[in-house]
């Protein structure tokens, strides 16, 4: 998940490089969609082993 995360924070910072914003604004949103959702899930996985 963090991958993804980061390969479209990649292609974000790509295409705010090229001016292109749209594409920049679409990417980075769903980065950290990604990264959030991610988080989320390590932290369920991190309780669950523990209890």
């Amino acid at each position: 998940m963090f991958g993804w995360a980061l390969t479209f924070l990649i292609i974000a910072l790509v295409a705010g490089l090229l001016g292109l914003s749209g594409v920049a604004g679409a990417a980075s949103n769903i980065a950290w969609i990604l990264f959030v959702v991610g988080l989320i899930i390590a932290v369920v996985l991190f309780l669950k082993r523990r209890v």
